[in-house]
């Protein structure tokens, strides 16, 4: 922080300073050492220039690093000569160099140029700086995707002469490249400053078109709107250009829920696209025309869109997309056969190909073989065609194994053992699910680490984002200097304006304190937003592998008991509450509604274990609208769970647990779980040495998840947990949920 108060107090100082400067004639300055250093236009030292001072004896030259000194005081004129031509000659003035030219024995003082004293070098220069312009852009662009950073390195370099040439085009294009790389890492807010960049330095409808989407994807959609509207007006807009237009307005209606006004921008941008027979685009937007279909329940005619352009011929490639896309089709409005059909041929076409894997280039799908088999295993396991459906399913499994693709093989798993549990080989469902445990942690391994690199990624993309924000604001700079210092000129001759220039200038370095204040505060925001994010997904993943095996302690008492009914029993009522578990823990937040469902599901296994130990009881108010209210997964089956671990499950006497949910008002609901138990006093004085060095993983996991959550959503979770009774027996958890 201090040295951010430093670098603002001397960008304060630059700017004020230099309008303080009085002429010759008032202030007498002695003279001293001044050393400078000298390169050429790309920054590469010039060694052996003679350095003299105009009207002196005093000479030097410039070292291998290109570096001087000599004696000069402020105002001399400094004269560079290589061989006895004059290269160059600037004006001494405090920090800020000018070149001259004498003329007339008037110094007309003008903008520093290098080397600008033969015509034919400068032009030479100007072409080779054109040539390497575009050679750093082209490696932008193709680095673009693949290695993020060095493509930004590519457009820092880009820039740089961009900068110092003030070419506006390029300055467009570096920045419109600069807004594809962020595009590609998803971090639209960042595309989105970069894009409006571009198109100040050059508003070309390219630029234009990638800002609108941008804006798009960074849901700003009336912007967005406003943007594609006014283009479609445009001057020279092409009919590809404006297929692109419509297809963007299409994706904000339907986001928007503007259903039928989706569906007709779409059909205009596919009538465009046919008579272009663009065929990439044909297929995009009768894919996107078939899920409006979907939306608005007409999915005779979404399948009519969908088998078009599964008809169209097609490489094998494409052809595997669109019948996966058909089949996924087919599986959400429960035609099963027809899925099955679809997931068939969509293998087929893959081991035909001899492809390995398919990923469509917009990033919305990525088909693998294994994948395929398991998609088709789990629609033969629809169809009660389980022989052929657990063949699939291991060979998915294996083949993902040997892929390092964990995702698949842990669902081709779970379908696995599920499988078996339907055949009823209790011995094979709980060998897989075992496998599958275990991958759940190795899964979760794999978030860590993909955590750790996103984070280092951004740590380095920011630092370069930074680099090319100041190169940006030292271009606006250099150029405020040089209008400061031909202010200053004149204010010598019109000394009666000078106050007048100062007052500017003051206002001027105070908004740019104010605005530098400003950008920091921004970011140290969105980076604070930021690393919550990312420690609520990390939490999220915790709670699952921590809810897993203490489920997993309750499976294996039913097996030593013997019990192999109630364990099967068991395990299948528990294989539903994980699938529901692992489907909403991306989330943070869930209806009301579903956290009822997996509490009830949950209260269930317990008392179906400790059914000697306690009863219990769900009170919801018939009042509360429970698809109003948003509350965290999984927040409520700790307390539960320590209730009937850590309290019940002591008493002597059968126990009761109560789960009661009231309305406390409109915006407010309160949600107490009581036991009668032996108490928190009593249950710590049970616990072994060992286990009170252990502090509870999902206690300690949902303080934080509060703390987190309450901090960026202002308070919406407050818990308070005391005795149920004076005498410290039985515990009372009461949770106070806002809608807002």
């Amino acid at each position: 922080m201090i040295q951010k108060k430093h670098i603002l107090l001397f960008l304060f100082l630059l700017l004020v300073i230099p309008l303080f400067a009085q002429d010759e004639s008032r202030i007498i300055v002695p003279n001293k050492i001044y050393s400078d250093r000298v390169t050429d236009e790309f920054g590469k030292p010039l060694s052996g220039i003679q350095v003299r001072v105009k009207g002196k004896s005093a000479r030097a030259y410039t070292n291998t690093n290109g570096e001087f000194s000599i004696n000069a005081k402020n105002g001399d004129i400094i004269v560079l000569s290589k061989n006895g031509i004059i290269i160059n000659s600037y004006r001494l003035d405090g920090s800020i160099y000018y070149e001259v030219e004498d003329k007339d024995n008037v110094i007309q003082e003008k903008r520093k140029r290098q080397f600008t004293s033969d015509s034919r070098v400068s032009k030479k220069l100007r072409s080779d700086t054109s040539g390497q312009f575009q050679n750093f852009l082209d490696s932008a662009n193709r680095y673009k995707k693949s290695v993020p950073t060095k493509s930004i390195e590519f457009i820092e370099n880009s820039l740089k002469i961009a900068n110092r040439s003030k070419n506006k085009a390029q300055l467009g294009a570096s920045y419109s490249v600069l807004g594809d790389v962020y595009m590609n890492l998803a971090q639209y807010d960042l595309a989105v400053s970069n894009y409006t960049i571009a198109t100040e330095n050059s508003n070309t409808i390219v630029n234009q078109l990638k800002l609108a989407k941008a804006l798009r994807l960074n849901n700003n959609l009336e912007v967005s709107k406003q943007k594609y509207s006014t283009l479609l007006n445009k001057r020279g807009i092409t009919n590809a250009q404006k297929i692109e237009v419509y297809e963007g307005l299409g994706d904000i209606s339907v986001r928007q829920n503007q259903l039928n006004k989706g569906l007709e921008q779409y059909q205009q941008g596919l009538t465009l696209a046919k008579d272009l027979k663009n065929t990439s685009k044909i297929t995009g937007l009768n894919t996107k025309v078939s899920a409006t279909l979907e939306a608005q329940g007409e999915t005779s005619k979404a399948e009519d869109y969908l088998q078009s352009n599964f008809a169209a011929q097609q490489s094998p490639k494409k052809a595997a997309v669109e019948s996966k896309r058909v089949a996924d089709f087919y599986s959400r409005n429960r035609n099963v056969d027809k899925e099955v059909e679809l997931r068939q041929e969509t293998l087929k076409k893959l081991e035909e190909a001899e492809l390995d894997e398919v990923v469509v280039e917009d990033g919305d799908l990525k088909l693998t073989k294994s994948k395929a088999k398991l998609d088709l295993g789990n629609a033969l396991l629809k169809q009660n065609n389980t022989s052929d459906a657990i063949s699939l399913l291991e060979e998915s499994a294996a083949e993902a194994e040997s892929s390092d693709d964990f995702k698949t093989q842990k669902d081709a798993l779970q379908s696995l053992s599920e499988a078996y549990v339907s055949l009823g080989d209790d011995d094979k469902a709980l060998s897989n699910y075992k496998k599958y445990v275990s991958l759940v942690d190795k899964v979760y391994k794999d978030k860590e680490n993909e955590i750790a690199r996103l984070v280092g990624l951004n740590k380095d993309l920011s630092e370069k984002q930074n680099r090319i924000s100041s190169l940006e604001k030292d271009r606006e700079l250099s150029e405020s200097k040089i209008q400061l210092y031909q202010t200053e000129n004149r204010l010598t001759v019109e000394n009666d304006r000078r106050q007048r220039i100062i007052i500017y200038s003051l206002l001027i370095g105070l908004g740019l304190l104010l605005f530098s204040l400003f950008w920091m505060v921004r970011s140290n925001r969105q980076r604070k937003l930021a690393n919550n994010l990312l420690a609520l997904k990390s939490l999220r993943t915790q709670m699952n592998p921590h809810f897993i095996f203490n489920a997993l302690n309750s499976v294996n008492s039913f097996i030593a008991q013997n019990d192999e009914r109630t364990a099967n029993r068991y395990l299948t009522d528990f294989s539903t509450l994980m699938r529901s578990v692992l489907v909403n823990s991306e989330e943070d937040f869930i209806s009301l509604e579903k956290e009822l469902e997996l509490l009830t599901l949950y209260l269930k296994l317990e008392h179906s274990r400790f059914q000697d130990k306690f009863d219990y009881e769900l009170h919801v108010d018939k009042s509360i609208d429970q698809g109003q209210f948003e509350i965290p997964p999984m927040l409520l089956q700790p307390y539960i769970e320590n209730a009937v671990w850590h309290g019940l499950r002591y008493k002597k006497e059968k126990g009761f647990l109560k789960v009661s949910l009231t309305s406390k008002d409109e915006g407010t609901i309160l949600i107490e779980i009581s036991d009668d138990g032996i108490g928190r006093e009593k249950s710590k004085a049970l616990k072994t040495d060992y286990q009170k060095k252990q502090q509870s993983k999902g206690m300690q996991n949902i303080k934080q998840r509060i703390t987190i959550l309450n901090e960026m959503y202002k308070d919406k979770v407050d818990v308070y947990i005391e005795d149920l009774h004076e005498d410290t027996t039985g515990t009372k958890v009461t949770l106070i949920l806002k809608k807002e």
